[in-house]
């Protein structure tokens, strides 16, 4: 019995949609006849799906999801296309709408800030539902960017007075004295990441103008001992170099109106041996406190070059082969 074929027909107002929704070089279109049984046939300013029923409707509905943010003036990527796939693979096409529709802000550039996957969305929700979020993923997973957007979002709508972004300077602490410059200019290089990231949200002379009237602080976290932080959004980067003593301190900083965002990456502890990372103490022990989010991010949450979740997933399968032979060795040596 031959399967039973069929077909929708997608309408283009125009070129710019065609190439949007396709990919240059209709580039689109091997990634979705790859993994789904349907053809694509353009027809002037139509595109007809044609294969089997249950195919077709699945990549009309993520066509007709996508199209509509295109209309709304969403860039489409190439990257944000792979992943709205994968999405409709697992049979979430639903989800699409969700990611593409959740705008952050825009840069001074015009450019769009929104969450590129799932997880991204989930923790944009828990900060903005939780006054303490802790963001616990590998690099490149957006968890420091994500934040500074939202926290710029809330100062431009006056939601708070200022904002307060601080990192542990761990490596300055046995060798600050020698680096050349004042205090500042020892501890800039460490705090380098964030000024990044808000140069690329603000600009730099919005930045330089909010920084020099106090609205924007950007402190090494031995700073924050003794205050009491009102109407802030504050984010502590690299959070897993923060002892628990320092984690403590910054944690009851937090005064009245304001936000708590930690972010870490507990592979990547820097501190000296034998001294117990803050963050991997504050998860546990914060796991069920109200109005406190903790929020963990993945490998497939990473937006850098794709070798990242490569390069991720590999060292986490070589860590777990380690620990495995490691207890091997113990249950052996009783």
């Amino acid at each position: 019995m031959t399967e039973k074929i069929t077909n929708r027909t997608v309408l283009l107002n125009n070129a710019d949609e065609s190439v949007l929704l396709l990919g240059r070089h209709d580039s689109h279109f091997k990634l979705i006849e790859d993994r789904f049984e349907v053809r694509l046939i353009p027809k002037g300013h139509e595109l007809i799906v044609e294969g089997s029923p249950e195919d077709v409707e699945t990549i009309y509905s993520m066509l007709h999801e996508l199209l509509a943010h295109i209309r709304k003036g969403h860039l489409l990527s190439s990257r944000e296309f792979e992943y709205a796939l994968k999405l409709t693979e697992q049979g979430e096409v639903n989800m699409i709408r969700s990611l593409f529709s959740d705008l952050v802000m825009v840069t001074h550039r015009g450019k769009q800030i929104r969450p590129k996957t799932v997880g991204q969305k989930r923790y944009l929700e828990a900060i903005r539902s939780n006054d303490v979020v802790l963001s616990i993923g590998p690099a490149g997973t957006g968890k420091t960017y994500l934040a500074l957007a939202l926290a710029v979002d809330a100062l431009k709508n006056k939601q708070v007075q200022r904002l307060v972004l601080t990192r542990p300077a761990v490596e300055a602490g046995e060798h600050l004295g020698f680096l050349p410059g004042d205090f500042q200019e020892k501890v800039d290089p460490y705090l380098r990441p964030i000024y990044d990231g808000l140069y690329d949200l603000l600009g730099i002379d919005t930045f330089q103008k909010y920084r020099e009237k106090g609205i924007i602080e950007i402190a090494p976290l031995a700073y924050m001992r003794g205050r009491t932080l009102d109407d802030s959004f504050v984010i502590l980067d690299e959070g897993q170099n923060a002892t628990s003593e320092q984690m403590k301190m910054f944690l009851t900083r937090l005064g009245f109106g304001s936000k708590a965002i930690i972010t870490g990456d507990i592979t990547q502890v820097d501190l000296p041996k034998g001294c117990f990372s803050g963050l991997e103490q504050a998860r546990r022990i914060l796991a069920e406190v109200e109005g406190i989010a903790l929020v963990y991010l993945n490998e497939k949450d990473v937006v850098r070059h794709p070798l990242v979740q490569s390069v991720i997933k590999a060292y986490e399968a070589y860590e777990a082969k380690v620990e495995r032979a490691n207890n091997e060795d113990k249950n052996n040596s009783r």
